[in-house]
């Protein structure tokens, strides 16, 4: 099925387009390709898919509850959240 197209620009950044290129290249897709499913899944979003998301979470709350897991002291928790603003 043909479809009109028109040309785009955008600029990314290139960890935007290494990310975009490592994901279109695993699904067999061009990177234009990949670019358009994702701004019709963006487009086609809905508030209900919002409410279902959070409703996932919801039901998620707990499910790990039984798991051991060891306590972090407050310097460990400062040291990972170091961690992660670092990147």
């Amino acid at each position: 099925m043909f479809r009109c197209m028109r040309r785009t620009n955008i600029y990314l950044d290139d960890a935007q387009t290494a990310a975009l290129d490592e994901i279109a290249r695993a699904q067999g897709l061009s990177r234009a390709e990949l670019v358009r499913r994702l701004v019709d899944r963006g487009i086609s979003a809905t508030p209900a898919d919002l409410e279902s998301d959070l409703a996932a979470i919801r039901a998620s709350f707990g499910v790990c509850a039984d798991d051991d897991v060891p306590p972090r002291g407050p310097d460990q928790r400062a040291a990972h959240l170091a961690r992660v603003r670092r990147g």
